[in-house]
């Protein structure tokens, strides 16, 4: 099982690239933010539990992330792999993911860090914001985001750093430019 964890801060196209890369290998992209939605629109036992955090204002716990995460795997096992985007975003999460897969009989193949300067996520981000008429998204909210994904994505780097799968890419010019370097990393001998 081909398991692709993909890091990114907010506007280094992490979106667009895992679904390029899911529909090139043929396997799932994986977005935490889709897979709890969809928990709460089919109203399954999990989405249930998940709709009852989110209508408390309460995080979903790493614990039913995990039970979610483990769910989906499970549906999906005929698929050749996964891009997990947005998943793991705290060490615990990590810790408990990869008991999880190790329960499963897996494990994390790649993990790519996808890497962009501060000024050009700025202005990414402030593109997004005005095509998408996002008047909440002002370059200081922005920049605020970024140094709470530096804040929180450091630890969780280095927790992954010595990975034999870990690959830092990066993350600026064209998107196909990208998504070859992308590809470049995830074929790369370990």
């Amino acid at each position: 099982m081909n398991i692709l964890v993909l890091f990114g801060p907010p506007g280094a196209g992490k979106g667009t690239q895992a679904v390029k890369i899911a529909e090139k290998y043929g396997w799932k992209h994986v977005s935490t933010g889709d897979i709890l939605r969809a928990e709460v629109s089919q109203a399954t036992p999990l989405g249930l539990k998940v709709k009852s955090s989110m209508e408390s204002g309460q995080l979903v716990s790493d614990e039913l992330l995990i039970q979610i995460m483990e769910s989906v795997l499970l549906k999906n096992k005929e698929i050749p792999g996964f891009v997990l985007d947005g998943f793991p975003r705290t060490i615990n999460q990590a810790q408990e993911l990869d008991k999880m897969l190790q329960r499963l009989g897996w494990g994390i193949s790649r993990i790519i860090s996808l890497n962009v300067n501060e000024d050009e996520l700025v202005k990414r981000l402030l593109i997004r914001a005005k095509e998408q008429g996002r008047k909440d998204d002002t370059e200081e909210v922005i920049k605020n985001r970024l140094v709470q994904y530096h804040q929180f994505t450091k630890p969780l780097l280095d927790y992954y750093k010595n990975h034999p799968g870990f690959r830092d890419v990066i993350g600026v010019g064209d998107i196909e430019g990208i998504f070859k370097l992308l590809c470049k990393a995830i074929e790369a001998e370990k």
